[in-house]
């Protein structure tokens, strides 16, 4: 059934608010960060008129953490948030002296694994997310099993990187501009493929198609990129828009043809690639993060703790390497970093939701 305008533009309205508020909004449910908020302040001081004030809880044990920890990834093997997980788990093992575990919980466009992580009380469970996972979950979906604004805990910014629009090597032409003008003339036999609805290759496809003049190519939705990648080489698939580290793969080896990246500038990772803009699509900017996030549950010096340590593997050469060599562009912030993109995200990604009547089933 369809979400009535009205609806929908109450929820871009309402994660728009979520996004502006405090840092606080987001440790809300955690009782050791209440009293930081001015709605924490005012149920304060409800409850203690009520009945004194419930002790302070005790500091987290420096001996943290007791076990392995776990990374949920919503995507399979060898999808961008897969390759970013396993860039930096050895070299965090090494740092918090446990072993880290990258585990793969894929479907529902990565809202299965990040629903475990934000449900997770064993202290050892975090989740390597992207945009959709970490901001419009819930504008996409009403009925989500969780909200990113108040369920999960930002924790630090791994990496960004532009989305390259590629399609198939059966596109006429000797320029990207050409080859856009025959995706463009295939109208709505051409298909795209994306992992999942609300996803980013979803989402920045739709945003290229509302800029681009007449595009009209059709989503098709897969678990993830290496199955679009499988499909475009089988021409099931005309159109994606794929993370460098996979796409410049297909088009070195000349099985696909890059139109250009989503960013506003080129990208350290792909010079040589055009941007939209400079082919003639002008405000379809967008990128990709990957981050950490833990359940909105976890104690404050965990995830100062767990923050820190993911911020000094990112500034080893071997790791920074790693990740670029797997289409990265390392961007190392604090929670506080990474809640300022959400919110910005939240609020770009949510107008396209509405603009283009997206939902999780469409």
């Amino acid at each position: 059934m369809t979400t009535p305008l009205l609806s929908r533009r109450a929820l871009v309205v309402q994660a728009a608010l979520l996004a502006a508020a405090s840092p606080g909004v987001l440790a809300q449910t955690n009782p050791t960060t209440q009293g930081n908020t001015a709605s924490g302040k005012v149920a304060a001081t409800a409850k203690s008129t009520a009945r004194p004030a419930a002790p302070t809880a005790a500091p987290v044990a420096v001996e943290w953490p007791t076990k392995p920890i776990r990374l949920l990834i919503g995507f399979p093997p060898g999808s961008v948030q897969d390759l970013s997980a396993r860039s930096i788990s050895e070299q965090l093992s090494k740092s918090l002296g446990q072993p880290v575990i990258v585990e793969n919980k894929a479907g529902a466009s990565g809202t299965i694994a990040a629903d475990q992580v934000s449900k997770a009380t064993d202290l050892h469970t975090f989740g390597v997310m992207n945009n959709s996972q970490l901001t419009i979950a819930k504008l996409l979906n009403p009925m989500a099993a969780y909200d990113p604004a108040t369920d999960l805990a930002p924790i630090a910014l791994i990496g960004t990187t532009p989305l390259v629009l590629v399609v198939s090597n059966f596109a006429q032409g000797a320029t990207a501009q050409e080859w856009l003008t025959w995706l463009r003339n295939q109208g709505d036999k051409a298909n795209y493929g994306s992992p999942g609805a609300g996803t980013p290759g979803h989402l920045g496809m739709e945003l290229i198609k509302s800029r681009s003049g007449g595009l009209q190519v059709m989503h098709v939705p897969y678990p993830g990129n290496p199955q679009i990648i499988t499909a475009m080489l089988g021409g099931q698939l005309q159109a994606a828009l794929l993370p460098p580290g996979l796409a410049m793969q297909q088009v070195k080896a000349g099985k696909m043809k890059a139109i250009g990246v989503t960013s506003e500038q080129r990208s350290m990772l792909v010079p040589e690639l055009a941007t939209l803009r400079e082919v003639g699509i002008l405000g379809a900017d967008m990128e990709l993060f990957t981050a950490l996030a833990g359940p909105a549950s976890l104690p404050a010096p965990i995830r100062d703790k767990m923050g820190a340590a993911v911020i000094e593997v990112l500034k080893g050469s071997d790791t920074r390497a790693r990740l670029i060599t797997v289409g990265w562009q390392p961007a190392p912030s604090t929670a506080e970093g990474l809640r300022t993109r959400m919110r910005a995200d939240t609020r770009n990604l949510g107008g396209i939701i509405m603009l283009r009547g997206i939902r999780a089933d469409s």
